[in-house]
């Protein structure tokens, strides 16, 4: 069979960077030339010999009678969603923004709002071509000889290699999506309600905003071909807060996956978007994630907002941005607990049930568990004597002793060992030693925690 153009220049493309990497000396950093994070965790710029990727950043292949498609491993989510929807077809899971990539949704995590029924990304991948950090180029697949990688690869951020092409599976779509918002009065009631709407097979999509302990909303998804009106939340319209003002909306497909990435959820409100004069002059085409991530990566980089509220006289805020995953059952309990030591509201409810019988060792959420993603993103003022972290070590400890999980996009403060007794590190050293013997990435914990 003859290969499709698109993949004969990836595997030029392949050779070439692995002829760069291998050409950097040993105890030099291995970093990736990327434009775009969606990590919390910010470091310097990347070096001058950081590694070209731009070459694996489009989909290679979409096979509409397999629903199947191959796609280089820095492609975005938005691009591979481009690519999909006309054959009828998207990612079983899209992340909420666009600019996340496939390679790292499977190396770092993600989720949205099918994820109760189909899991995390990495749950659709078939087989995944690793570039290991001493060149090798790996076929990773569930049953040959690196079964064991295919499945430590999902949260190892980028320690073990990096993904330059996956085949991944399919789900069919439909032109629109049909929303209703539903009321709880209380967490409880929304975690009961979020088993009995997981288990109804008419149900394509599930979230929720919770913005009070007495107000929380479950948004309900089912795709229609047909749709009364459509409602527009790409300009000056706010999506998150038609949660509250509609029981019923339609959306397209493909502006229903980017529903959040607008307002960045809620967080444009924080840096102005969201302010009625500024809202008409930010320019449309700038009113994405990626933009506010930016900016504040460079406030973070040159410290302004530290800065003004010192002049101002203000406390020092710490940064609590974080996705945590707690059992269902326990999400009443992780929410009261919340409100009283963190306060932040609104947050983002995700349901999700991890699918593959045999679990995924560096996140080791029991499969066929439902679990409730809770995200919360801003800042909390310190009091005196807390120190930096106070409040996300506090959120570590209570989602331990809730038998739940937490990503390693953002700040993190565990110890060592706590740090592995979360996340295999006995699986993790055997993959390390056998894929990355010279320790020329840095380990998990390194990085994870010591942002290297």
């Amino acid at each position: 069979m003859t290969r499709p153009p698109a993949l004969i220049a990836h595997d030029q493309a392949l050779r070439t960077l692995r002829a760069q990497l291998v050409a950097q000396p040993d105890g030099s950093p291995i970093r990736l030339a990327k434009p775009t994070s969606n990590l919390f965790r910010f470091r310097e710029p990347p070096p001058a010999n950081a590694l070209d990727v731009s070459a694996f950043t489009g989909v290679l292949h979409v096979d509409p009678r397999e629903r199947v498609a191959e796609v280089g491993g820095m492609t975005t989510y938005e691009d591979l969603v481009d690519a999909t929807l006309p054959h009828g077809l998207m990612p079983t899971v899209v992340p909420q923004l666009k600019t996340i990539t496939i390679g790292g949704a499977v190396a770092g995590l993600g989720i949205e709002s099918t994820s109760f029924r189909a899991g995390m990304p990495h749950e659709a991948v078939l087989e995944l071509e690793i570039l290991t950090p001493d060149g090798e180029v790996v076929l990773a697949r569930p049953d040959n000889e690196h079964s064991a990688l295919f499945y430590g690869f999902p949260n190892s951020y980028g320690t073990l290699g990096y993904a330059l092409r996956l085949r991944i599976s399919l789900t069919p779509t439909r032109p629109f999506v049909a929303l209703r918002h539903l009321r709880y009065p209380d967490a409880a009631s929304c975690a009961a309600a979020i088993t009995e709407l997981a288990a109804d097979p008419g149900v394509d999509f599930l979230d929720g905003t919770a913005f009070s302990g007495e107000e929380l909303y479950l948004t309900v998804g089912r795709f229609t071909d047909s749709a009364p009106r459509l409602s527009d939340y790409t300009g000056r319209h706010i999506y998150y807060r038609s949660v509250r003002e509609r029981v019923e909306d339609h959306l397209t497909a493909r502006d229903y996956l980017w529903r959040w990435d607008t307002d960045w959820f809620w967080c444009s409100q924080a840096l102005g978007a969201q302010h009625p004069l500024v809202r008409r002059l930010w320019p449309r085409r700038y009113l994405r994630s990626d933009v506010y991530r930016r900016i504040v990566a460079l406030d973070r980089r040159f410290g302004l907002s530290a800065r003004v509220d010192r002049l101002l006289g203000n406390p020092a805020r710490e940064p609590v941005i974080q996705d945590i995953e707690v059992p269902v059952e326990r999400l009443a309990e992780f929410l009261e607990f919340f409100d009283t030591e963190i306060g932040i509201r609104p947050v983002w409810l995700c349901p999700v049930t991890l699918r593959e019988p045999r679990g995924w060792p560096l996140y080791p959420m029991p499969p066929g568990r439902m679990f409730v993603n809770v995200g919360f993103w801003a800042t909390v003022p310190l009091r005196p004597g807390q120190p930096e972290g106070h409040h996300n070590r506090l959120i570590e400890s209570r989602v331990t002793e809730l038998g739940g999980h937490k990503s390693l996009y953002s700040d993190s403060y565990f110890t060592e060992d706590e740090f592995w007794l979360r996340y295999d590190g006995e699986t993790y050293r055997e993959l390390k030693e056998t894929y990355d013997p010279r320790g020329r990435l840095p380990d998990l914990y390194a990085k994870c925690v010591g942002n290297r």
